[in-house]
């Protein structure tokens, strides 16, 4: 990737349109299925207010931070990834307790035509940065959860550094369908 083809940032609260379209675009990918959790007709009947409030909650603070890749020529966005900040003591979305406050690592898109080039690694780069230099409490691990059937993406968070855990939950909606949980260790100061 060249370096000064795209801007590695974190969105701004008043980007929600932007935010909504790379989200359906990501919906819309053949990968999808594998991928989200979500479908492109339930992001689509979400009111702005939604989007509003996604944009808001993942441009400031702790709970959250969306990293989007942003061409440096016009301004548009050809990838995403968001760390979520899991609370010890909450429950994840997968309705499993967690036992520490750990980053979870959702919403991977890049472009179809941009993968490959370095696009992913620079958004992972920035977006863990921003989970290592959390305080009170400073987060140990990063993980993330990926299709039993996503080997693209399996081969990636490996090469990335990511390595399986061995926990395995059934995929919301399709229990016959697996997520298998990666993680990642803070690396050492």
């Amino acid at each position: 990737m060249d370096e000064l083809q795209y801007v590695i940032r974190p969105v701004r609260a008043d980007e929600w349109e932007k935010v909504k379209e790379l989200r359906i675009a990501g919906l819309k990918d053949p990968a999808a299925p594998v991928a989200f959790l979500e479908t492109v007709q339930e992001a689509e009947g979400h009111p702005d207010e939604f989007w509003q409030g996604r944009a808001q909650g993942a441009s400031h603070g702790r709970a959250a931070r969306q990293f989007v890749a942003e061409a440096a020529a016009d301004g548009r966005w050809d990838g995403s990834v968001t760390v979520l900040v899991e609370e010890r003591g909450t429950v994840d979305f997968f309705d499993h307790p967690v036992e520490q406050t750990q980053g979870h690592v959702v919403g991977v898109f890049v472009r179809p035509e941009q993968r490959g080039t370095g696009l992913t690694e620079a958004l992972f780069t920035a977006a863990l940065e921003w989970a290592w230099g959390l305080e009170e409490p400073a987060l140990e691990r990063v993980r993330l959860f990926v299709h039993e059937d996503n080997a693209r993406a399996a081969a990636f968070y490996r090469k990335y550094g990511f390595e399986p855990t061995g926990h395995v939950v059934p995929m919301p909606g399709h229990p016959e369908a697996r997520e298998l949980e990666y993680v990642l260790r803070r690396p050492a100061s």
